[in-house]
């Protein structure tokens, strides 16, 4: 399984209430995703919360994009990352 890290932009602000709603679209999201084997580690939004960085786990970039598409959001760039951990190096 590879990391990514996906760049979405959205006109509107982006609003998850932090609520029973908002964990309920986050749920969706989740259950969508594992259909194409893809895992919503976390997401970064910026702060006019208009871009969001997420960071997921997935077999492909395709595998993220059927995923998105499923789930009805944005897909402006996908990078395949690794992690560099600097407490490694202490």
């Amino acid at each position: 399984m590879s990391r990514y890290v996906i760049l979405r932009s959205y006109s509107d602000s982006l609003d998850i209430p932090g609520n029973v709603i908002g964990a309920s679209q986050c749920l969706k999201i989740v259950t969508n995703n594992t259909l194409d084997e893809v895992t919503w580690i976390h997401s970064y939004v910026s702060e006019n919360k208009k871009q969001t960085f997420c960071v997921y786990d997935a077999p492909s970039p395709e595998a993220v994009r059927r995923a998105a598409r499923r789930n009805n959001m944005p897909v402006d760039m996908i990078l395949k990352v690794r992690v560099l951990d600097p407490y490694f190096y202490l």
